[in-house]
C-alpha cells in the first residue's frame, strides 16, 4: 500500500530507501529534491499539455465536452511553458540513474517543445512512440483531422548513456517474434478502468491506459526497479508497477487525486516472481571477457584449444590472448584468421577438451555469468 509522504518526513527518514512506494506531496520540482542522487531506473512524465483551450467546446448538439480545463494545465505563456519543463527535466535528471530513461507523453501542444528542451540539456533521444488510439474524440468541428494519437519521447540522461535496459526479446517473443515497432495500439482509458467520483464524473482528465505503462515498464525496466512518476495523478503508474513487481514514487499537489490514487494501489495484487521473468537473449547478458577464464583458472594458459572438428588449434598465453602458427590476438581474431573469414565468433568456434569430449569454450562463458547473477 502506498502513503503520502511530506517532504521533511523524506528527509527525516532513516533508510535511504524510505520514499519507495510512496506519493510525495506538493509540486514536482521542490519534492524531488528529497530524492537521493541517481536513485530512479526510469521516469515516465505526463505533464501538463497546455492545450491552449479559447472556450468551452461543445459537440454538434450543443452538449458540453468535458475538457481539460484545470488550472494545472493553464501556462501564461510559452516562455512560461518552457521554464517549467526546463525545471522539471533537470530536476529528474538529478535522481536518474546514468543506466536509466525518461518517458515523457504529449500531443502536439506540448511535445515538440518538451523535445527541444530535452535536447538543449543534451538529453539523447532513443526512439518516439507514436500511441495510436482505437477510440480516440472526434473533431467536433470537422474543421481539422482528428487527432487519433499522442507522442512518447524515450531518452538516457546522456548520449553515453549505454547501459540502459532494453528488454528486445522479450517484446520480439511477446510480438510474434517480430521485432516490436514506434507505432502503438491501443485504447483510451475509458469502461471499468476509468477512475470516477460519486457523482460519476472522471477523477482525473487525463488518465492513461494501464496497457501503456504495462509496455512501458515491460520494455524499459526490470522487476525490483524504480519508477518515478513527478506528475502522478491517478496513480496508473504505481498501479501497473505494484502489480509488475516494480518500485514507484509519485509525485501529486493535488490531493483529491492522491486520494484516489492511494485506493487505487491499495488495491493491486502483485503478479507472482514466476510470472514477472523477463525474457532475455544474449545482448542481455553480462560481457565476459575470455581472459577473465584464464584469470579464475577455468582454462589454464599453454592449453590448446580446437575448432569442433578438430581442424585448427591455437595455445592460451597468459594474457588471455591466443597464438596459432605465428599470428596471435583475440579468440575472435585469431579464429577468423585461421580460416581466412572476416569475422568470426571465438565463443563458439574455439573449443576445450573435457573427458575426452570437445565443448565450446562458451560453456565456460555461461559458467562465469551464472556465478554473477548469483551475486546480485
Amino acid at each position: 500500500m502506498s502513503s503520502v509522504v511530506s517532504k521533511a518526513e523524506i528527509s527525516r527518514a532513516v533508510r535511504p530507501s524510505g520514499w519507495l512506494n510512496t506519493i510525495l506531496k506538493g509540486d514536482c520540482v521542490a519534492a524531488l529534491e528529497a530524492l537521493p542522487d541517481n536513485s530512479v531506473d526510469v521516469v515516465f512524465a505526463d505533464p501538463p499539455y497546455n492545450l491552449q483551450l479559447g472556450g468551452a467546446l461543445t459537440r454538434p448538439d450543443q452538449s458540453l465536452v468535458d475538457a481539460v480545463d484545470d488550472e494545472w494545465d493553464q501556462f501564461v505563456s510559452f516562455d512560461a511553458y518552457d521554464a517549467f519543463t526546463r525545471a522539471w527535466l533537470l530536476a529528474v535528471r538529478r535522481v536518474l540513474k546514468p543506466t536509466g530513461t525518461l518517458w515523457v507523453i504529449g500531443s502536439y501542444h506540448n511535445i515538440f517543445r518538451v523535445g527541444a528542451t530535452l535536447q538543449d540539456l543534451n538529453f539523447w533521444i532513443l526512439n518516439d512512440i507514436i500511441w495510436r488510439k482505437t477510440n480516440p474524440m472526434p473533431n467536433f468541428k470537422g474543421r481539422r483531422f482528428q487527432n487519433a494519437h499522442e507522442t512518447l519521447i524515450w531518452a538516457s540522461p546522456n548520449a553515453k548513456g549505454k547501459g540502459y535496459t532494453f528488454n528486445y526479446d522479450a517484446l520480439k517473443a511477446s510480438n510474434d517474434d517480430v521485432q516490436m515497432r514506434s507505432d502503438w495500439l491501443f485504447p483510451i482509458c475509458s469502461g471499468g478502468e476509468r477512475l470516477k467520483g460519486e457523482d460519476g464524473k472522471k477523477v482525473h482528465p487525463t488518465q492513461k491506459p494501464e496497457a501503456l505503462l504495462a509496455r512501458i515498464m515491460m520494455a524499459s525496466s526490470k522487476p525490483g526497479d524504480v519508477i518515478l512518476d513527478p506528475f502522478f495523478g491517478s496513480g496508473t503508474t504505481g498501479a501497473v508497477a505494484k502489480r509488475l513487481g516494480r518500485n514507484f514514487v509519485g509525485v501529486e499537489r493535488e490531493q483529491v487525486y492522491i486520494d484516489a490514487a492511494n485506493a487505487r494501489i491499495a488495491a493491486v495484487e502483485p503478479l507472482g516472481k514466476a510470472t514477472l521473468s523477463v525474457l532475455s537473449g544474449k545482448k542481455a547478458e553480462p560481457r565476459v571477457a575470455f581472459n577473465t577464464l584464464v584469470e579464475s583458472g577455468m582454462i589454464k594458459p599453454g592449453a590448446v584449444l580446437t575448432d569442433a572438428k578438430r581442424r585448427y588449434s591455437a595455445i592460451v598465453r597468459a594474457d588471455g590472448t591466443v597464438a596459432s602458427g605465428g599470428e596471435a590476438g583475440s579468440i575472435h581474431r585469431l579464429g577468423a584468421k585461421v580460416q581466412g573469414l572476416d569475422a568470426c565468433n571465438g565463443w563458439t568456434f574455439w573449443h576445450y577438451e573435457e573427458r575426452g569430449v570437445l565443448r565450446p569454450i562458451d560453456d565456460l562463458r555461461a559458467v562465469i555469468r551464472s556465478d554473477m547473477a548469483k551475486l546480485n
